[in-house]
């Protein structure tokens, strides 16, 4: 398999299971990482292990079908927030690659987070990483690639560990802000579309660590407090801010049912030992 993006937050995890389960695994190496030493330097330890490095670029059409034509799958996890940039529609050109090499028997693009086609009322700017998304989805469709979407309704590490604290990763002790009145589904632990079925699994309750105070936090406040801001913040956190409001406030990744083409997820990958949020949070107590 092919992996794009495989020096980020994502990617690097992708090269390591691929190479754990033993698949012959390549990685696009792209020119412009040549001078960030960190990547350069992951990409060396993967080549360690048994990775091979492909390289090409999003401006090289040629050098891009070159290296699809060496593998049966791609999976491909670019980011989708990169400054202000439309990174995502980078894929368009790893589509046309795919379609001309036609060695593909499965692509899955950067996906991962919300399910996008569940998101069109999604705030701005987060929005756009959602519409980009889409342009991407038809653009596989009218191509006729097999396709796998996975939708992980965002990462489960990112609200877990924080208790779903703004922009924290590790569980505050004193005081936990609910963004809303801690009623709405919040989280679904897994959603993959895989083919044209989608195959969800749903989060457990979570038994959240010992805290002294409990604030709740209602939709005006959130707005007066985050919202009147987000012009003196990075855009980052200004996409950040809008996806906690549609996963908190409007419950985005669980206010739908599972449809008659969609399956739960356990049911397709029985072997798997799902971790529970309460066991991944033993680690912090």
């Amino acid at each position: 398999m092919l992996i794009v993006g495989g020096t980020g937050f994502l990617g690097k995890r992708l090269v390591k299971a691929s190479l754990e389960n033993g698949h012959d695994t390549y990685i696009l190496q792209r020119p412009e990482i040549a001078l960030d030493i960190d990547k350069i330097q992951m990409l060396i330890s993967f080549k360690m292990q048994g990775a091979h490095l492909v390289h090409a670029s999003f401006n090289d059409h040629r050098s891009l079908v070159d290296a699809v034509k060496l593998v049966d799958v791609v999976i491909c996890a670019i980011s989708g927030v990169y400054g202000r940039s439309h990174q995502i529609l980078l894929q368009l050109k790893l589509v046309e690659a795919i379609k001309e090499a036609g060695n593909i028997k499965r692509f899955l693009p950067s996906e991962f987070g919300s399910d996008s086609a569940r998101m069109g009322d999604a705030l701005e700017p987060g929005r756009i990483t959602f519409d980009d998304k889409m342009v991407v989805r038809k653009a596989i469709g009218e191509a006729n690639i097999p396709f796998t979407y996975v939708v992980a309704n965002c990462f489960a590490c990112y609200f877990l560990a924080g208790l779903c604290q703004l922009f924290q990763f590790l569980p505050a002790r004193d005081s936990v802000v609910f963004l809303g009145d801690a009623n709405q589904k919040g989280m679904k632990y897994h959603s993959l579309r895989i083919i044209h079925k989608q195959l969800s699994k749903r989060r457990q309750p979570m038994k959240i660590l010992r805290v002294k105070t409990f604030i709740y936090c209602a939709k005006k406040n959130f707005y007066a407090v985050s919202f009147n801001s987000c012009t003196s913040i990075m855009y980052i956190y200004q996409v950040g801010l809008g996806h906690y409001y549609n996963v908190c406030y409007e419950g985005c990744l669980a206010n739908f049912e599972i449809g008659e083409d969609e399956e739960e997820a356990s049911k397709l990958y029985p072997e798997v030992n799902y971790t529970t949020a309460e066991d991944y949070l033993k680690r912090y107590v």
